[in-house]
């Protein structure tokens, strides 16, 4: 840990913030004389905890603030910070893990301090214990200031100790065993404190105990009285419960026949609800059967077109297959005849080239004709498929119109029939009457809640005025026996000094007493009793007249002389008042002390007083003979003599005389206090039983009524609120109902109207379409009739085409010549035989066989249309029953309806005799509480035939009880208890206590022998490194440490030092530098010990020489490796071995 930083504000001549950097082991402070070089160490001094304003060069602690000057003013706050680098955790403890510690000290004008550690505001004893054992401190080893040295050397050996109990590190075990000495000594207190506390706890208790046995029978009493009162509460909790058994059984069966017929018009709902979603599935079901009805008719328009064309296809191809074999005959009649008709087919073919022509040309026109035939009819038939489609839509749009109207008008009219009823149970609703009776009970409500309040306040008040009543009682009974115990204590203190007195006075010296009785002398007071002593010298007083206290006073000695002759055992001493009265001289000395009815003055002739022993020894040469002094203690001073003469027991005759006058008056008027307080106790006794008693029994059973009638208010009440409500509710409910249904009117009605709209768009576009389907079936069957003629005229022109084709072909190979005209005609045979082949019937039968199919097809969907037409019949019967099915549910729904409100109003007024039966068995259970009871557990230990009667009865006898025990103190239990459970926590608390005293003790030596053994090592571990460091400073010489005392616990610390050239001898005999160099030995070698963080030096090296100087600042270096030394000093020398100057001006 090392002072990295110091900062400075308003402290002495520091007026301005100052922050003084320390960044190295060697700091050294340099600055013109008077400037403030010292104020830095003084600073120091004073954050570490420095309380005294002297050594701080101060006359009170203000002193350090700044007070002002020619050119400023006087500042009001100074604080010191010091900044220390902790990061090898030095300080350990909770501030081991900063690596940086503040420690910071404020004082203002009026002398308070304030402490701070790391900003947080803390003790000065915290800022003190961090530095325990590091050798830091106010007036620690590690800061030597001017002057110090010296003060260091010429110390007294049990100041030097503190030096080295410092190194030592038993400073922290002093201040603990401190500590641990005051808490013996407190401990000590508080045992003695604590035994006369628990024998005055001891006869409390005994006192207690006898009230508490008295206490005990009365709550007894008591205790029996709640549990009739809760017994016969709980017999009519159990009336009461019998008749909500009964309610709620009817409650029950009513609830029961309400959930019957709630349950069947859920069934009736459920119905509803079935019936719908069967309806909505038999009007899909229709719809779906009226579409396959569509797409029925659909399918048998395309199957019919499809019929038609395989016929014409197949008549096509039979005209083909015809014109084929036609043109084979031909050629193979040709080939017979080739080579005889050369000639003639060279004349044929020069014929036939021009009909050829003719012929292909007829045939393309035919092919076109044909292509224009087709397309034609192919425009017709989609014409034809796209009204038959849109036709079946616009059906369909019809049936689907019609349904939804029908619909609609349905839903319309019940609708109506729904508000209807609606408009008949809004009418039949007795909201209003409800409403003008709730008004009424609640009118009525607040003022018996008022009055159920003013008797709850009464009964409040009346219990607390009895609680009052009861503590005032106990407290003043507490008083009574309070005062009977302090004035049996005063009596029995009385009696008892009585008899000291009297022994003391000899009035129990048998033989004596009946000397005194036979001269009629037994009441003849005793000088001590007619005197009165000032305070304080009551032992002098008893000292100087010694056996003239029990002196008799007697009115003449003479007449009893010759009595006083007679034999007469035991001691006796007369006095003679009306002698002593004769004596004329002034009251001086002792006398002076004492209050007579007559002078003492032979008695306490030559008896002067002295304030002390030591004023008597003064003043003991100017006594005459015969003269002599008292002090208060009783202490007898001659000229040549000192004696103590006091005898044990009539030392306190005068002091015990006193106290009997003070007594006996005081006792007298505590037995008339006491009087008082029993007559005052009497009377809260008979206003507690005879008047508030009877008023709180009124008010409990007048807040009882009130509670029972408002209680009946409030269960009629909740009833119409309850009618009222649902009576609202439903209301509410039937409006919203109302409007729902209108609005659910509206919108059907306007969907209808829409819906009647389509339905007449849909009728007025199948009307239009009826011309549009003729026109199409005209030009349909007129496309049909073209394609057939284009077809036919097709056929013929390639038929034509054909001929012409193999007549010309036969020809010109025949012409070409006569060796190719087989080959050729065999060609031309082959080619119509493929022809012919093509055209065989096996490819009719295909077509047969799709046109038959297609023919099955379309008697199928015959048949399917009929059957979708009786689905689509019994479709619609099937929705026409739905619809009367649904609307009977409807009925028989309103029906359960209203069986089902009738059940409620039944319910509700079950409920109410229900609920007032509950308040007033609530109304008991809350009573039951209050006793501390519940009515089930007691009803189980009641006999079988308990009755009401039985009770009240048995309940008026325990009450005749109570009233015949009187007073009772009922705290005196309680007070027995606690007395009881304090006096053993006192004794337990006594053995801990003795316990700890063991513990302290035992702490203290185990602290002794540590502080013993720590700073014998370290007393030693000093001296020899005194021993080391002495021959170094002073080259040569020798020096040790010596102990002043046996104890080592106690013993002072001498230094003996012998500096080269001299013998060992006593401090003093050194020189100034000698004295500077053996103190800087000292505080090295405790450094060297036990190294504090820093080390303050200031101007320490004024009073040594250039040779010294020089072997100090080669010690000071080494050390600096271990010790942070921050030094004060004018010397140039001691400022070379710096490694940081730091310089203070004066402005």
């Amino acid at each position: 840990m090392r002072l990295s930083k110091i900062k400075l504000v308003g402290f002495k001549s520091f007026v301005d913030p100052t922050v003084l950097h320390l960044p190295g082991n060697l700091v050294g402070i340099v600055g013109p004389n008077g400037c403030g070089k010292s104020n830095i160490i003084d600073a120091v001094r004073w954050v570490m905890g420095e309380s005294s304003a002297r050594s701080l060069r101060g006359e009170t602690m203000s002193d350090v603030i700044f007070n002002g000057a020619a050119t400023r003013k006087p500042v009001g706050l100074a604080s010191i910070e010091l900044v220390f680098d902790n990061q090898q955790g030095r300080l350990g403890g909770p501030w081991a893990g900063y690596a940086e510690i503040a420690v910071k000290r404020s004082v203002g004008r009026d002398g308070q301090s304030g402490y701070f550690l790391n900003g947080a505001r803390c003790r000065r004893r915290d800022i003190a214990d961090i530095f325990l054992g590091t050798g830091l401190g106010p007036r620690s080893y590690a800061i030597i200031e001017q002057g110090m040295i010296s003060r260091v050397i010429e110390a007294k050996p049990e100041e030097l100790r503190i030096f080295l109990e410092e190194a030592a590190g038993v400073s922290k075990y002093k201040e603990r065993r401190r500590e641990t000495e005051t808490r013996v000594r407190h401990t000590r207190e508080n045992l003695e404190r604590l035994n006369d506390v628990r024998e005055e706890l001891g006869r409390q208790l005994q006192h207690l105990q006898r009230q508490a046995r008295a206490a005990a029978q009365y709550r007894e009493c008591r205790a029996e009285e709640r549990r009739l009162k809760a017994e016969l509460l709980s017999l009519r909790w159990r009336a009461l419960r019998a008749e909500l058994e009964s309610h709620q059984g009817d409650l029950r069966r009513e609830e029961t026949g309400l959930e019957a017929i709630l349950a069947e018009q859920r069934r009736l709902e459920t119905r509803l609800e079935t019936g719908r979603l069967r309806r909505t599935e038999l009007n899909d079901a229709y719809n779906e059967a009226q579409g396959r009805y569509y797409r029925t008719g659909a399918e048998i328009s395309r199957l019919e077109q499809y019929v038609r064309h395989q016929e014409e296809l197949r008549e096509r191809r039979e005209e083909d297959r015809r014109q084929t074999a036609t043109a084979l005959a031909r050629i193979e009649a040709q080939l017979a005849q080739d080579r005889i008709q050369q000639t003639e087919w060279t004349q044929a073919l020069a014929a036939a080239e021009p009909n050829l022509v003719e012929a292909r040309s007829g045939e393309g026109e035919a092919d076109a004709g044909l292509s224009a035939a087709a397309s034609a009819l192919q425009a017709g038939q989609a014409a034809w498929d796209r009204f038959s489609h849109y036709s079946g839509e616009i059906e369909q749009r019809v049936q689907v119109e019609q349904t939804r109207t029908s619909h609609l008008e349905r839903q319309l009219e019940q609708g109506e029939r729904r508000l209807e009823r609606l408009r008949h149970e809004q009418d039949q609703l007795a909201a209003a009457e409800l409403d003008r009776q709730r008004g009424g009970l609640e009118g009525l409500e607040p003022a018996l809640a008022e009055d159920v309040r003013e008797a709850q306040q009464r009964l409040t008040d009346l219990e607390a005025e009895v609680s009052a009543t009861r503590e005032a009682l106990r407290q003043a009974d507490l008083d009574i026996r309070l005062s009977r115990e302090r004035i049996q204590a005063g009596r029995g203190r009385l009696t008892s000094l009585h008899t000291l007195q009297e022994a003391a006075l000899g009035r129990d010296a048998a033989e004596v007493n009946e000397w005194l009785q036979g001269r009629e002398l037994a009441q003849a007071p005793r000088l001590a009793e007619r005197l009165d002593v000032e305070p304080g010298w009551e032992i002098a007083v008893e000292t100087v007249l010694a056996d003239w206290l029990d002196a008799i006073c007697v009115p003449d000695l003479g007449a009893l002389a010759p009595a006083v002759e007679e034999r007469l055992r035991g001691r006796l001493t007369l006095f003679e008042p009306a002698v002593a009265k004769r004596d004329a001289r002034a009251a001086a000395g002792l006398a002076v002390k004492v209050q007579a009815p007559w002078p003492l003055l032979g008695l306490l002739d030559g008896v002067d007083t002295a304030a002390s022993l030591a004023e008597a020894l003064a003043r003991r040469a100017g006594l005459a003979e015969g003269e002599v002094l008292v002090t208060p203690d009783g202490l007898l001073c001659g000229r040549h003599w000192l004696r103590l003469a006091r005898d044990g027991d009539d030392g306190g005759v005068l002091r015990r005389e006193r106290e009997i006058r003070r007594l006996e008056p005081e006792l007298q008027e505590a037995e008339s206090r006491l009087q008082e307080r029993s007559a005052r106790a009497e009377q809260l006794r008979m206003r507690l039983h005879d008047e508030l008693e009877r008023q709180r029994r009124e008010a409990q059973q007048t807040l009882s009524d009130r509670q029972r009638d408002h209680a009946r208010i409030q269960g009629q009440l909740q009833a119409l609120r309850v009618q009222w409500r649902q009576a609202r509710d439903r209301g509410a409910h039937l409006v919203e109902e109302r409007a729902e249904l209108e609005e659910r009117g509206r919108h059907d009605r306007e969907q209808l109207q829409l819906a009647r709209l389509r339905l007449d768009e849909a009728l007025a576009a199948r009307q239009d379409l009826q011309a549009e389907r003729a026109n199409l079936l005209d030009a349909r069957e007129r496309a049909s009739e073209a394609m057939r003629q284009a077809q036919a005229r097709a056929d013929a022109a390639r038929r034509e085409v054909a001929r012409q084709t193999a007549a010309g072909e036969t020809l010109r190979a025949q012409l070409a010549a006569v060796r190719q005209a087989l080959e050729r005609l065999d060609a031309q045979r082959c080619q119509l035989q493929l022809q012919h082949e093509r055209l065989e019937p096996a490819d009719d039968t295909a077509g047969d066989a799709a046109l038959a199919t297609a023919e099955d097809e379309l008697a199928r969907c015959l048949e399917t249309q009929l059957t979708v037409e009786a689905e689509l019949r019994e479709a619609r019967q099937a929705l026409d029953a739905q619809e009367a099915a649904l609307a009977e549910a409807e009925q028989s729904r309103g029906r359960c309806e209203q069986r089902a409100e009738a059940r409620r109003r039944a319910i509700e007024d079950r409920r109410l005799a229900w609920s007032e039966a509950r308040i007033r068995q609530d109304t008991l259970g809350e009573q039951l509480r209050e006793l501390g009871a519940e009515p089930e557990p007691t009803l189980l230990k009641l006999e079988p035939g308990a009755t009401e009667a039985d009770w009240l009865e048995r309940l008026a006898q325990v009450e005749r009880r109570i009233q015949r025990l009187g007073p009772i103190n009922l705290a005196a239990v309680e007070e027995c208890a606690q007395l009881a459970e304090r006096k053993q926590f006192l004794d337990a608390q006594n053995a801990d206590l003795l316990d700890a005293l063991t513990a302290l003790e035992s702490a203290v030596r185990k602290i002794d022998g540590e502080t013993r053994t720590r700073f014998q090592e370290t007393f030693e571990r000093v001296s020899t490194g005194l021993g080391a460091l002495f021959p170094r400073l002073f080259g040569g010489g020798q020096a040790h440490l010596t102990l002043v005392g046996d104890d080592v616990l106690d013993a002072g610390v001498a230094i003996m030092a012998k500096p080269p050239g001299k013998r060992i001898g006593a401090i003093s005999l050194l020189s100034g530098g000698e004295k500077a160099l053996t103190a800087i030995a000292l505080v090295f070698a405790i450094f060297q010990l036990n190294p504090a963080p820093f080390c303050l030096l200031d101007e320490v090296d004024a009073p040594l020489d250039e040779t010294n100087i020089g072997r100090f600042g080669a010690l000071v270096q080494e050390l600096s490796a271990r010790v942070q030394f921050i030094f004060v000093t004018h010397n140039k020398a001691t400022m070379e071995i710096a490694r940081h100057l730091a310089g203070v001006t004066m402005q």
